[in-house]
């Protein structure tokens, strides 16, 4: 939510004991005009001024399913503008980690901010001065390492009795999974610390932990054990500096999808020294884990994407995943600022879902579908497995940013089934569930949040894989409004 003057004013005081200028009555006047515009959907990218203690949520359609225990850990950046000056993409918010909790019927929300060294400087300071994805920050920024711009904001893991706030180029940070308090960041290796560990796991079969960490044409590859220590970390040359947000993997294999947005410079932020060549195409290389020096590259016509399904290997080699795919990065480099803006039009199309098949012969090939989607989410019983389904986002449109409803796709059939809130609701990622002693794919539930934007409130939904076209089996309200979070994980 956008501050009122006063609200400004006495922030700007209370962070840096200054006395209101002028100048700062003009820039609270100023942000007051702006709020009149926002658009109604401005409220998922709004700001939180302190962390939310643990509340009960009240149900308000249907029943829990029984057998339906666990928390929903979710990540998002929920702070965004300070007096002194604001962060002006969606990705470089500060992280807030939230947990929505089911037990015996009953649902909770809790979410507290992640205590970075970024934070603690910018409340500090009164303005967001730290360089990021999509903001330039200024000489105010306190940086010695990549931890010191770390906004922990993106995704999440869960180790034991900590989860870890992930980002894209530097270490986890671990908080308490009891109350969410922050920790520490996590060194895996002394001589690793600091190293980009991203946002996307990927778990395999026997219950270990592979991930990523890209640094131009250059990244490390971390292999953790079920136990979230780690076994193996290998630095491997990529054969161009693409920027990579996902990765993939089978049972046997790691997979990296470089898209044609290439680093052309060093520069801040991030996007400023990117630029996009469709012509280059895309590149997919497969990696062996058993020997991470045995590649193989496919080629694929040039897109750009930011997510990735889980991969799977079928007997005869055949590698199959699907990608939410985009014409270019208009998204990721102006769309963003929209966002945050909370008015005009998103530029570019909503991404669509696509399966990708790389062939033991060499040949690769992307079959588009006509759904559009976001957040693809599988089974996690069949992480590096075949797979049949795959959870997303949809309903997004070109005149319209952000989600309105959820969709399971089979990709065996083609089928898409789909539940659509409305305009006055903005959808989150869902996560796959399965229901206890089941194995097969359908037999879980889908269990993620959404904004509603006409109660200014956030509720948590448990849909049915089997039947979502019925809509929610239950819905849980809670008494605030939180910003639009990016990535969670189950734990039961």
């Amino acid at each position: 939510m956008t501050p009122s003057r006063r609200s400004f004013l006495m922030g700007a005081a209370a962070l840096s004991a200054a006395v209101a200028t002028p100048e700062m009555v003009r820039a609270a006047a100023a942000l007051d005009a702006v709020a009149a515009t926002k658009a109604d959907w401005a409220l998922a990218t709004q700001d939180v001024e302190g962390d939310i203690a643990r509340q009960t949520m009240r149900l308000v359609h249907g029943r829990a399913p029984a057998g339906l225990q666990g928390a929903l850990y979710r990540n998002g950046p929920a702070k965004f503008r300070r007096p002194g000056g604001s962060a002006t993409h969606w990705f470089d918010g500060d992280g807030m980690m939230r947990a929505f909790r089911i037990q015996d019927g009953q649902a909770t929300l809790e979410a507290r901010f992640a205590d970075t060294p970024k934070r603690r400087t910018e409340t500090e300071l009164g303005a967001v001065v730290t360089p990021g994805f999509g903001t330039k920050g200024d000489d105010r920024a306190r940086i010695g390492s990549n931890d010191d711009a770390n906004a922990a904001n993106t995704a999440v893991m869960v180790a034991g009795d900590q989860v870890w706030a992930l980002w894209e180029a530097g270490s986890p940070l671990a908080l308490s999974a009891s109350d969410l308090s922050t920790r520490n960041f996590v060194t895996l290796r002394d001589d690793l610390k600091g190293m980009p560990f991203q946002a996307h796991p990927r778990y395999a079969p026997d219950g270990s932990i592979w991930n990523v960490g890209s640094a131009g044409d250059q990244a490390v590859i971390w292999h953790l054990r079920a136990d979230r220590s780690l076994s193996d970390a290998q630095v491997v040359p990529l054969p161009r500096a693409s920027y990579m947000h996902d990765f993939t993997a089978t049972a046997r294999h790691v997979i990296l999808v470089l898209q044609p947005w290439v680093f052309a410079t060093h520069a801040m932020p991030v996007t400023a020294g990117l630029t996009w060549r469709p012509e280059m195409g895309t590149q997919v290389l497969v990696l062996d884990k058993d020997d991470l020096s045995k590649r193989r590259l496919y080629e694929l016509p040039g897109f750009f994407h930011f997510h990735l399904g889980d991969a799977w290997a079928e007997r005869d080699g055949t590698i199959r995943f699907d990608v939410a795919a985009s014409g270019d990065p208009r998204f990721a480099v102006d769309g963003a600022r929209v966002l945050v803006d909370g008015h005009g039009v998103v530029p570019g199309d909503p991404a669509k879902l696509a399966l990708i098949t790389l062939r033991p012969d060499g040949r690769a090939d992307m079959t588009y579908s006509d759904v559009v989607g976001e957040f693809p989410k599988a089974d996690p019983r069949r992480a590096g497995l075949k797979r049949s389904l795959t959870a997303h986002t949809s309903g997004e449109t070109r005149g319209r940013p952000l989600p309105t409803g959820l969709a399971v796709h089979d990709w065996d059939s083609g089928r898409s089934h789909t539940f659509e809130f409305g305009v006055h609701q903005v959808v989150e990622e869902a996560v796959f569930v399965p229901k206890p002693g089941a194995t097969a794919e359908r037999d879980a539930w889908l269990v993620g949040p959404s904004v509603n934007l006409k109660d200014g409130r956030t509720e948590l939904h448990v849909f049915d894989v089997a039947r979502i076209e019925d809509g929610p089996v239950a819905t849980w309200q809670a008494d605030v409004a939180l910003p639009a979070g990016f990535h969670g994980v189950w734990a039961g």
